[in-house]
């Protein structure tokens, strides 16, 4: 059954999907080269504005908002795990080892049996996925019923021999690339599921880590990781790192149906030009918006 708007029982659209990730960051001329050059992504500065705009096929993903006087992220402070682009393909990810082999600096690769994922990070320590999902049917789940997502070795090798460059642009994302997830830094576990299962209607898909959770909608295997492996203690606040991210839904009725349940389950909502903006439990802001 599918809930192509918010539902009675308080759960998410199966569409709903993340939307943009912005950074807050020191320096564009810093920053904007590596999401260009490693992750692929095409930019659309505006220095008057301070701000560059990082898209794949036309399609905005991440916001780089420029202010060299915000201090650096307290290591404390909830706020970004990482972002996790997604690309379409295991060809794509292939390409994108190659840059990151040219460009980058790799920190990890995982075979997640979901998925396939290359890790890194900015040039201001942002945590930076890009990965590959695996084909839904061969998704399967664990003894307790939840779906099994793991960490094991990626073998590199195999990834770099799925490389088809020569029939599209390596250097570039291609289309059909997205934020497929962002994984959060929070401050309590169990508070942040209460706001985005109870309260935002997303579905709990994996705790079955010590200190992490997954939740998504539509059976994804998570639009957002949850974990406290870092013991950060304070909210987000005014510092560089994330500064907001997106949550997109199908239409006017399933916005009004969350503004509705958030407002119920007491927290605040305000509304916006775009949509509605609320704060999770950890300081962090979330804005949501129609597709």
């Amino acid at each position: 059954m599918t809930t192509d708007s918010a539902d009675a029982a308080g759960t998410l659209p199966d569409s709903t999907h993340v939307g943009r990730v912005a950074l807050r960051v020191g320096s564009l001329d810093a920053t904007v080269p590596f999401y260009r050059d490693v992750v692929g992504l095409d930019v659309v500065r505006d220095d008057d504005s301070g701000e560059a705009r990082l898209l794949a096929d036309g399609e905005e993903l991440v916001v780089l908002v420029e202010d060299p006087d915000t201090p650096e992220r307290p290591r404390d402070a909830a706020g970004l795990f990482h972002l996790a682009v997604r690309v379409p393909d295991r060809a794509a990810l292939a390409d994108a080892l190659t840059r990151i082999r040219t460009h980058g600096n790799l920190t990890g690769a995982s075979d997640h049996v979901v998925s396939e994922a290359l890790y890194l990070r900015d040039p201001e320590g942002n945590g930076v996925e890009i990965y590959r999902d695996r084909p839904r049917e061969e998704w399967r789940e664990t003894a307790a019923g939840q779906l099994d997502i793991r960490t094991l070795p990626l073998d590199l090798d195999d990834l770099a021999a799925a490389a088809e460059s020569d029939t599209r642009d390596a250097d570039r994302a291609p289309p059909g690339t997205d934020i497929g997830h962002v994984h959060l830094e929070v401050t309590d576990l169990d508070r942040a599921l209460d706001f985005y299962v109870d309260d935002l209607g997303f579905t709990l898909e994996n705790d079955e880590y010590d200190g992490a959770a997954f939740v998504a909608a539509g059976g994804y295997h998570h639009h957002l990781g949850l974990n406290t492996w870092n013991r950060r203690t304070a909210q987000r606040g005014d510092h560089r790192g994330l500064a907001w991210y997106e949550l997109v839904v199908p239409d006017e009725g399933s916005l009004s149906a969350l503004s509705d349940r958030l407002t119920a389950a007491g927290e605040p909502v305000e509304e916006t030009e775009h949509g509605l903006s609320v704060t999770d439990p950890a300081g962090i802001e979330v804005r949501i918006r129609v597709e």
